[in-house]
Formats: structure tokens, C-alpha cells, sequence
């Protein structure tokens, strides 16, 4: 007990996790699978437990059968290669996504199955050292996963500072955990083998992503949140007899459009899987403002008059607004900052005679660039009470002479190939 006392408060601790998580889940009712974190708590026990119980057989090397502790520690190097491999791919899922090129994922998997198998090929080599406070292994397949853990931590490294201004306040606390205390375990446990401190590293890396990422609870609000938003935008559509719907298909095509300019490495720096959950979350509020706009010009079955306009495209400035003073205490800044550009910029034009700020090109917030395409796109193509919907060949012809002119070039050359 005196060699695994760390070990077994650690394991206590994923425990726990554990089983609040499956418990809460199950009480919350989300169905949604995490697989990644659900693999991660299950490698985490299984890799704490593996430490344990190597820490007390490399120290009874006398009662202990010698291919028996063979086996136990190649079974634990194998499961802390793992285990440090699915702490990144867990990094790599919130942070650009796991890449779904099968190329790429083989090229992501690579240095997992090379160490595996020198691990699993050189365990005989394996020696055990007595140090002054405890016995402990080393040899080229303990050499190994150190290179593998340095190897995963800069890899971790470079996405954290490159992704930093595109993460959230909770994605960028587990990222630096995950950094953290990588790096400081490793470093003590390469300059003093004998401390066997390794379960330390999944310990905090668990529980920082259980609280910060994947409580059931923080799930459930945030499922109540997008209720609450899509609830809010209907509220706001339905005082507008022309638009019925008009959200749910401007939503269907940001996502789209947002997720093909994504898949042809277009704005590939910031449309990240956050941005574009974010964006598809924002879409529905981009006419919130007309909740401002008095009936008699809102329901208008006739053309408006031009100070009538001038009344109605204020809705893009008092979207804004509303968005700020509704959402900006939720805690969630990137969502607020996305709701309010789309609100009040999704009129802006790229030659700069949009409203409400006259903004040109890239000076139009990317959200807002994408909401734009889409929703003029819809409004042309549905139909209101004083005209019918026009012909499809139509609607992107009003986009492909817009391209470059209202819309950025970019973004409506995608949305027409």
C-alpha cells in the first residue's frame, strides 16, 4: 500500500467522476454521445489502476512471477500511450475537430501504433532499478513513450496557441490543463523516474474537462438556452406575416454554406466547429430588431414608402442593440458577439452601401458576410403577401450579380457551386 497510496486517491477521484457523470446523464436524460470523453474516463481508471498495481509488483520483484510483472507493465505502457493519445484527441475535437480525411487520421494515429508495438517488442529488455525510494522500470519501451508524450504535448502546444483567440473561456481552461500538467509531470518524471507520479497527469485532465466541458448539467442549460433562442426568434417571425419560416431555412443555409466554405479550406482560420455551432445558434436572431418595428410597416402588404424604409432598417441597429442588453449577461461572449454582428451587420453590403455602418469587405464581420447571402437569398426566393415567391434561376442570379457587389465574392461563389 505504501507504493500505490497516489495511484489509489487518484482512481478514487475518476471514480467519482464516473459516476456522477453516467449518473447525471442518465437523470438529465441525454442521449447525445460523448465518445471521446467517455473513452477518456475509461482509459483514465484503467491506466490509474495499471500504475497501482505496477507501482507494488516492480517493488515485490520476489513474490512477484517475472512474466506476470512483464505483462502488467506492458499492459500499464500501453494504456498510458493510450490514455495521453485520447487526451489529445480529445483536444483536437473541441479545438478544429477530429479530421475526417482518412489520411490524415492515419497520419494523427501513427505514433501511437509505432510506440505500441516497440513497446510491446522490446518488454523483454525491460529492466528494474532500485532507487532510495522506490523500485521502477526503465528500458527502450519506457524511453519510448516519453517521446511519444512529448511528441502529443507539442502537438497540443502548437493548437493551443494557434487556436487561442478561437477558443472559449471553458475550452481554453481544459486546453491549458491538458498543457499544464503534461508538461509538469512528464518533466518531474524524466529527471526523477522513481516518483512514478504519472497517474497525476489524466487526474486533473478528467476533472478539469468533466467540470468545464462535459457536466450533464451545463448540457441540459444549454439545451434549454437554444430552446429559449429559437422561442424568442419565432416569437419575433410571427409578428411578420410574410416570413413564416424564414429562420429555420436561413439557418438550414448558414449551416451549409458555413460548413462547405470550411470543407474547401476556405476561412479556414476561423471557421472553427465552435464558430459555425455559434454562427448556426446566432442565425436565428439576425432579424430580431423587428420586434421594434411597428406593425403597420411590418405587415405592410404593399410596397414601403421611403420613409417607411428608413423606419424598417433600423431593425438591423435595434437587433443589435437587444442582443446586448438580452444575452450579454448569459456568460457566453463568443455566442453574444456573434448574435450581435449578425444582427446588426447582416445588411451591410461588400461595396459599402449597406446599413446600419456602412461597412465594405472584410470590415463586415464573417458571420454577418454568410448571414447576408442567406438571407437574401430566402427572401427572394419565398413568398410574401405582395408577390410570389421567384423562379430559382432567378434567386441566384440575384446572388451571382450581388457577388462582389452586396455579397462577398467569396462566400457567394461557394453558396452558387
Amino acid at each position: 500500500m505504501q507504493y500505490d497510496k497516489l495511484q489509489l486517491g487518484c482512481l478514487l477521484i475518476v471514480l467519482y467522476v464516473a459516476f456522477i457523470y453516467v449518473r447525471e446523464r442518465y437523470a438529465y436524460k441525454i442521449k447525445k454521445k460523448e465518445p471521446v470523453f467517455a473513452w477518456l474516463l475509461l482509459m483514465g481508471i484503467l491506466e490509474i489502476t495499471l500504475d497501482g498495481i505496477t507501482a507494488y509488483t516492480v517493488n515485490h520483484l520476489d513474490s512477484v512471477p517475472a512474466v506476470v510483472n512483464m505483462v502488467l507493465h506492458m499492459c500499464f505502457l500501453c494504456s498510458l500511450d493510450i490514455m495521453m493519445f485520447l487526451m489529445f484527441l480529445y483536444l483536437l475535437d473541441i479545438t478544429r475537430g477530429i479530421p475526417k480525411n482518412r489520411k490524415k487520421r492515419i497520419l494523427l494515429m501513427a505514433p501511437l501504433v509505432i510506440n505500441l508495438a516497440i513497446v510491446i517488442i522490446f518488454m523483454p529488455q525491460l529492466s528494474y532499478l532500485h532507487g532510495n525510494i522506490t523500485n521502477y522500470s526503465m528500458g527502450i519501451s519506457a524511453y519510448t513513450c516519453f517521446i511519444m508524450v512529448a511528441v502529443y504535448i507539442l502537438a497540443a502546444i502548437v493548437i493551443l496557441f494557434t487556436s487561442w483567440h478561437q477558443l472559449g473561456h471553458h475550452k481554453l481552461i481544459t486546453v491549458s490543463t491538458y498543457v499544464f500538467a503534461s508538461i509538469v509531470v512528464t518533466c518531474y518524471q524524466m529527471f526523477h523516474p522513481q516518483a512514478l507520479i504519472s497517474c497525476i497527469v489524466p487526474t486533473p485532465v478528467i476533472v478539469g474537462t468533466y467540470l468545464n466541458m462535459e457536466n450533464p448539467v451545463f448540457t441540459k442549460l444549454q439545451d434549454y438556452s437554444n430552446e429559449m433562442v429559437m422561442g424568442f426568434a419565432t416569437l419575433v417571425e410571427n409578428r411578420d406575416d410574410n416570413t413564416g419560416g424564414h429562420i429555420k431555412r436561413t439557418t438550414a443555409y448558414v449551416r451549409m454554406l458555413a460548413e462547405e466554405l470550411r470543407t474547401r479550406g476556405l476561412y479556414k482560420k476561423q471557421l472553427t466547429g465552435d464558430y459555425i455551432k455559434n454562427l448556426v445558434m446566432a442565425a436565428p436572431m439576425h432579424d430580431v430588431g423587428k420586434i421594434a418595428i411597428p406593425d403597420a410597416i411590418l405587415q405592410k402588404p404593399g410596397k414601403l414608402t421611403s420613409e417607411e424604409f428608413d423606419i424598417m432598417k433600423t431593425h438591423a441597429a435595434r437587433g443589435g442593440k437587444i442582443i446586448r442588453e438580452t444575452f450579454g449577461h448569459l456568460g457566453d461572449d463568443e455566442y453574444e458577439k456573434m448574435a450581435y454582428e449578425v444582427a446588426r451587420h447582416h445588411h451591410e453590403k461588400w461595396n459599402g452601401r449597406g446599413y446600419p455602418d456602412g461597412l465594405s469587405q472584410k470590415e463586415i464581420p464573417l458571420s454577418a458576410r454568410i448571414m447576408a447571402v442567406a438571407d437574401v437569398f430566402d427572401a427572394v426566393s419565398a413568398k410574401r403577401c405582395y408577390r410570389d415567391a421567384l423562379p430559382l434561376e432567378e434567386c441566384f442570379r440575384i446572388i451571382e450579380n450581388g457577388s462582389g457587389q452586396d455579397f462577398d465574392p467569396v462566400i457567394a461563389g461557394c453558396f452558387l457551386t
